[in-house]
């Protein structure tokens, strides 16, 4: 039998604005660390510039075993680990990989033939930059709307991703 603890990812809250530093600090001392950017582009009085500003304010994700993290209060920048009935609260693989997917760039592909998905269906991206994002449909036009939920966090995010692009999930799994 192996004793080995398990790895998780972990919430980790930080102060305003030290996302990144905080990631470094981490990953610089071997922790690995997920930390989801998207860019954006900013706009001062006299000219604008791409930045790479947190998906989720305030938040970074950590993989390590659960007797690590209380070594994790040591590091500046680290406000807090996010618990939830006492415990701390364990991200999902699958809710990492769909962060990741969303943070993809997006190709623009044209429509082909593609199924019918009405409101509130589970779907999955079979092709595209978020390939493999199991989704709930919201709304329905020319192209689908689609909500990932991260319950772990209680975030939502929603995108719309071409209908050539989507199927049907037959059952739920379990482990979504």
């Amino acid at each position: 039998m192996n004793d080995t603890p398990a790895k998780n990812w972990y919430v980790i809250k930080t102060l305003s604005r030290a996302e990144k530093k905080t990631a470094e600090r981490l990953t610089d001392t071997h922790y690995e660390v997920y930390l989801p950017l998207q860019t954006t582009i900013k706009q001062w009085s006299d000219r604008k510039k791409k930045v790479e500003v947190p998906l989720i304010p305030g938040v970074i994700f950590v993989y390590c075993v659960e007797n690590a993290l209380i070594k994790l209060y040591s590091f500046q920048g680290i406000y807090s680990i996010l618990k939830l009935s006492g415990k701390f609260a364990i991200v999902r693989e699958n809710e990492i990989k769909n962060l990741k997917l969303l943070l993809k760039d997006h190709v623009e592909l044209k429509e082909e033939d593609f199924e019918t998905v009405s409101k509130g269906e589970l779907v999955e991206v079979i092709q595209g930059p978020l390939q493999g994002i199991t989704a709930t449909s919201i709304e329905q036009q020319r192209n689908y709307k689609l909500i990932i939920q991260f319950e772990s966090i209680g975030r939502q995010f929603v995108f719309h991703v071409p209908r050539s692009q989507v199927r049907k999930i037959k059952e739920k799994s379990p482990n979504l």
